[in-house]
């Protein structure tokens, strides 16, 4: 058995909470509570198995381009509504 099949459920079982994480940022518009520390550190985990997977190819790759793309998100916009809501753009 391959075993490339247990990371990858592990990286989409990962990935299903950024959809709904970006939703409520978008939603809400007020990143408080979220951390930028936490949200770097995962971004940091992916781009790592990213490079990883570079040396090593397999499909798998596809599935943590689209967990840190997700993340990536999640970063931009606690930090544009962060920065908006200090400008007094956002209540």
């Amino acid at each position: 058995m391959n075993i490339n099949i247990f990371e990858a459920i592990m990286m989409v079982c990962f990935g299903a909470s950024w959809p709904a994480s970006i939703y409520k940022t978008i939603k809400v518009k007020n990143p408080v509570g979220k951390s930028m520390i936490f949200l770097w550190l995962v971004e940091i985990g992916y781009i790592s198995g990213i490079i990883y997977k570079i040396s090593r190819p397999d499909w798998v790759i596809a599935l943590y381009l689209l967990n840190a793309l997700m993340v990536g998100t999640d970063i931009f916009l606690v930090n544009k509504y962060r920065r908006m809501r200090e400008r007094g753009i956002l209540k």
